[in-house]
């Protein structure tokens, strides 16, 4: 009874609730406006095609994921990550580094552009150069790196190459994704913050265990960000 009775209270709360937001859609939108801001913002570094990329910003428009991407910067002109952002509706910039440009002046500079955002997170997916103290001092704790790989294995680029390479010299039977913290200039290396196995089938060809490897890429970053969004939130 006492679930029944709470269930019709329910209801007429709901029914009063929409019978508000006609009454006075300006206050709908305005709160609708509110949660939105109130969403933690997203700073995405790419280098390439934007598979990652993409799967944040569908989190985000689903709801799944309690946040904004309000930038996304590319050091390469033509990664498709950038047309990703701009279909999206979000600002696409391509910050290249000149070959003659001192590396930790192109962080420093790369640090404020990032910085113009406010962002209340980074996230490197699929960004292809280490940073150096010279970004990552503007930012402690705030910058979050995906690696298709396991801690400690395979850091650097052609990670699902190599293990796929690896297990037909019969050195490993599965590979893996991480998501971790970014304290120092240490290549794919930090504080953990999630991880999975990936097995590495006998009859697997490269491009299924690419396959195999990418989808859970995008999930566990989704899983990753809404953690750490939401947790900031609450705090």
């Amino acid at each position: 009874m006492t679930v029944k009775g709470k269930a019709i209270r329910d209801q007429g709360s709901a029914s009063s609730d929409q019978e508000s937001a006609i009454d006075n859609p300006q206050s709908s939108i305005n709160n609708q406006q509110s949660s939105i801001n109130n969403h933690q913002s997203l700073v995405v570094l790419i280098s390439g095609y934007g598979s990652n990329l993409q799967a944040i910003l569908d989190a985000c428009a689903s709801g799944v994921l309690p946040a904004r991407v309000v930038a996304v910067i590319s050091n390469k002109k033509d990664a498709y990550g950038l047309e990703r952002a701009r279909q999206a509706g979000i600002p696409a910039v391509y910050k290249p580094k000149p070959r003659e440009q001192d590396r930790r002046r192109y962080d420093g500079e790369l640090a404020e552009l990032v910085a113009s955002y406010q962002p209340d997170w980074i996230v490197l997916a699929g960004w292809m150069r280490v940073l150096s103290s010279a970004f990552l001092k503007h930012f402690t704790g705030r910058v979050v790196n995906l690696h298709p790989a396991l801690p400690g294995t395979f850091p650097g680029t052609e990670a699902i190459q190599r293990a796929f390479e690896a297990c037909h010299r019969g050195e490993i039977t599965h590979t893996g994704v991480m998501v971790h913290l970014v304290p120092d200039e240490g290549v794919d290396a930090g504080p953990v913050l999630a991880q999975e196995v990936v097995p590495i089938e006998p009859q697997d060809t490269l491009e299924a265990l690419e396959s195999r490897v990418h989808a859970v890429e995008h999930r566990i970053l989704v899983d990753v960000l809404k953690g750490l969004t939401t947790e900031t939130r609450r705090d």
